[in-house]
């Protein structure tokens, strides 16, 4: 039993190469059920169709069942059911499927070989799952809000109407920052409406911590063609109106403390922050003209000098992330995004023993490699470390694309850490294991905590792809 798929192709195509003129992608699912049956669910087929116009642009038909959003099928739902999914990656690229608002549990995998059902322990707990080329998975999860969601690949390209759309958008189209859903997305996306069951009820908010985050422009540096930055007001007086951060400010919470945040927007152009990971109300998930209970109810985008106050609620201490969801490809490569440490109740942030790894991209040029930031710098200067203590490694990768190999080492031999969460998730005992740090891969909208207890030395956190000059390094200095 397991989740499969066939593909065919027309004339000679080498699937080692990578091909942007996938005009001969066939494939579709091919499921083997136990005896008996399986309990319901729904089959998800990933295609691709693409060819290119020029050096620079291409016409592109990213589809799941065969359409692309927004005339793609709604899922439905009510509180509390058991959603059952498989999904097949039937193209020669990875999709990192990234669920809104919810956690999912992987109960199989498939790698072209076999399908693999994984026992109650070793199920991972997952708001994001890297999806190899040509493999599936099945997955399953029970919403408990109410509202407007969505499912979908979090890779900008996928996603976005100036990419994902067989007619590109012209320079002076409007639709990547467009109020109406159906055309500020495009591609891998599938929509998700959870009715309310018939006793539900908000919860009430008590005494929640407010605080304010400003969206800014700042002048130009590194490649971007802009430089964009979310900037927490810190204290009574707000940031001067063209500083940024980037990545954006930290954000530490609490675990269960209601938190309202208060979003500014300074830019010249709408704005929407989506909060990645977080188990939150649908009105406050960040998505234009989708998110919310009805049509009636919707949340807006941010107007330039309008705000937006989005109640969060922090359910499990992790690592998240935070970044725009408007004009995606744009504003994310010049600096909207960010990460979030909830921690619990009682504890402080030690940034001495606790260390945040944000990647994200410098801009796009389609004709180089990504040219790739960690914490905003490409060139960061080595990090001063203490011996013998616990330091928490928080892993989060939100470039445009690209699945990273991560790697800890010393002398070029990868030290021992241990795995502790994935995606703001505490992993269960059995997975919570002493690993090797080589090649840890870390898609986009993936997060991952590990713990590491160094002796002195010299050691370097590298991500690096096998047979290729390392994207970026970080030297560490432990005394």
């Amino acid at each position: 039993p397991g989740t499969y798929l066939y593909s065919a192709t027309i004339g000679k195509h080498d699937y080692t190469k990578f091909n942007l003129n996938e005009r001969e992608q066939l494939g579709g699912a091919f499921v083997v059920d136990p005896p008996g049956g399986s309990p319901p669910d729904r089959v998800m087929v990933i295609n691709i169709w693409s060819e290119p116009i020029d050096s620079s642009a291409g016409r592109n038909a990213l589809t799941i069942n065969g359409r692309s959003w927004p005339y793609d099928e709604r899922i439905t739902a009510t509180m509390g059911d058991t959603v059952r999914w498989r999904v097949v990656n039937a193209s020669n690229r990875g999709h990192p499927m990234h669920l809104h608002g919810f956690y999912y549990q992987v109960t199989a995998r498939d790698n072209m070989l076999q399908d693999s059902t994984f026992p109650p322990e070793k199920r991972s707990l997952v708001v994001t799952e890297s999806m190899r080329p040509f493999s599936t998975m099945a997955m399953n999860y029970i919403p408990d809000r109410p509202g407007n969601w969505l499912f979908h690949c979090h890779i900008g390209f996928h996603v976005v109407p100036e990419a994902a759309r067989l007619a590109p958008l012209p320079p002076d189209s409007h639709d990547r920052m467009s109020d109406d859903p159906r055309l500020h997305m495009a591609g891998l996306v599938v929509g998700i409406s959870v009715r309310p069951s018939p006793n539900w009820r908000a919860a009430a908010r008590v005494q929640p911590r407010r605080m304010r985050l400003l969206i800014q422009e700042g002048r130009r540096r590194g490649r971007a063609s802009r430089a964009l930055g979310f900037v927490l007001q810190r204290g009574a007086t707000p940031p001067a109106s063209d500083s940024i951060e980037i990545p954006g400010s930290l954000l530490v919470l609490t675990r269960g403390q209601p938190t309202d945040i208060m979003v500014v927007n300074r830019l010249h152009e709408t704005a929407a922050i989506h909060w990645h990971g977080i188990e939150l109300e649908s009105w406050s998930d960040g998505v234009a003209g989708w998110s919310g209970m009805d049509a009636a109810h919707m949340a807006p985008s941010i107007q330039p000098g309008d705000s937006f106050v989005a109640h969060l609620t922090l359910p499990r201490a992790g690592t998240f992330i935070y970044h725009t969801h408007m004009n995606d490809l744009q504003q994310l490569t010049s600096g909207l995004y960010g990460a979030i440490v909830v921690l619990e109740p009682g504890r402080r942030f030690d940034p001495a023993t606790d260390h945040v790894f944000v990647v994200g991209w410098d801009g796009i040029n389609l004709a180089l490699p990504p040219h790739l930031l960690i914490n905003g710098d490409s060139l960061p200067a080595p990090m001063q470390l203490r011996a013998g203590v616990a330091h928490r490694m928080r892993l989060v990768n939100i470039g445009a694309a690209g699945r990273l190999p991560f790697s800890l080492l010393r002398d070029s031999i990868p030290v021992m850490w241990r795995a502790l969460a994935k995606d703001g998730a505490d992993l269960p005992d059995e997975q919570a294991t002493m690993r090797r740090a080589a090649r840890q891969p870390v898609d986009v909208g993936e997060t991952y905590d590990f713990e590491w207890r160094p002796e002195p030395g010299n050691y370097l956190l590298t991500a690096a792809i096998p047979g290729r000059k390392p994207l970026f390094v970080r030297q560490i200095v432990v005394r």
